[in-house]
């Protein structure tokens, strides 16, 4: 353990303290948005130091346990050894987390897949990327809500946004960001020959109450249209649908999940804001990536990552290097790595 650890861990206890002697003021509920804030910044701190006090804990128990243990006692001694096992398996985890330290990294994630050129393979791409990561959802105990979805003419998605709910769900998926290239042999090509197909993922937190994000309804139109898809004939029956355009910067959100004109207003009217939010921090994180002379352009042809399926299996982060000869158990959600492998890219950025 090193000496910068333990004196982050003694600074983020004296600011736990801190807070908690100004929640127990009577005056403390006088100013609610700074009394949101503190609370929400000490829930974060005792989030971070309470798994590392338990672990430290454990370790002790252990030492104490090892240091009347006898040699000859194997059966003592293996017991001991999964215990290292499983506490180091947690505090690698913890380290993990210590990665996702932006205010946004714990919030939901909105996610928007769209296909490249390449017609019915591009699509076919997107509903295998969209099954992808709900299995990864599946994995992490999270859930999914569709929101918007346009098939394509023969086969596959078009495009599709859908909302990840659960704990860091955005810190992790942020690693999405960009352009996925598939390389295969086509099932919808006769001849069997090799295709590339191209998708763009785009993702964005679900910004919650904590965030204020000003919209004026003067800079909105909101267009309502009869819900497409196929077998979709309870919601085709009306215009329920909901498309909201921001005028000033062109961003758009629609919502034709449900079958409520009001509801899918509202959805859309949340991931509106949240698509806001989201390039907002693209801006200072370009800003920033300007300054390191690091930008790189998300464009067809600069994808951050490919899956090749023939002639050989792979597959490749093109920002981190971080690769795997089993494409099928990443696309079964084993996406797990290469989040790992991005948030350290980006942690080594800042050094």
């Amino acid at each position: 353990m090193s000496w910068e650890v333990i004196f982050d861990l003694d600074e983020s206890r004296q600011k736990i303290r801190k807070l908690e002697e100004e929640i127990s003021r009577e005056s403390f509920w006088k100013d609610k948005e700074k009394a949101n804030s503190a609370l929400k910044e000490l829930k974060r701190l005792k989030r971070s130091v309470g798994p590392f006090q338990g672990f430290s804990a454990e370790l002790t128990e252990i030492k104490e346990l090892l240091s009347i243990t006898e040699e000859e006692d194997e059966s003592s001694l293996s017991h001991l050894k999964e215990e290292m096992l499983k506490l180091k398996k947690g505090i690698d985890g913890l380290e993990f987390r210590s990665l996702l330290d932006k205010e946004e990294d714990t919030l939901n994630a909105i996610v928007s897949i769209n296909a490249g050129a390449g017609g019915t393979e591009s699509c076919d791409w997107v509903s295998m990327l969209f099954r992808m990561y709900g299995r990864w959802a599946d994995s992490k105990k999270y859930t999914m809500q569709r929101v918007d979805h346009l098939p394509g003419e023969e086969a596959g998605v078009k495009n599709v946004t859908f909302i990840i709910k659960g704990e860091f769900a955005y810190g992790y998926l942020k690693s999405e960001n960009g352009v996925h290239r598939l390389v295969r042999i086509s099932p919808f090509d006769a001849n069997k020959r090799r295709h590339t197909s191209f998708a763009s993922v785009n993702v964005a937190p679900e910004i919650d109450e904590n965030i204020k994000v000003d919209v004026k309804e003067s800079d909105l139109r909101i267009d309502t249209y009869r819900a497409g898809g196929r077998g979709g004939q309870h919601v085709n029956v009306t215009d329920s649908a909901v498309r909201i355009t921001h005028v000033p910067t062109g961003i758009v959100a629609q919502c034709q999940n449900e079958r409520s004109q009001y509801k899918n207003k509202r959805t859309a009217m949340k991931i509106l804001k949240s698509r806001i939010y989201e390039t907002e921090l693209e801006k200072k994180k370009a800003e920033l990536a300007r300054q390191h002379e690091e930008k790189k352009s998300i464009e067809w042809g600069s994808q951050i990552r490919s899956y090749v399926l023939h002639p050989y299996s792979m597959v490749k982060d093109h920002r981190t290097s971080c690769e795997t000869s089993d494409a099928a158990g990443v696309l079964n959600g084993g996406l797990d790595s290469f989040m790992d492998a991005y948030l350290r890219y980006e942690a080594g950025k800042k050094k």
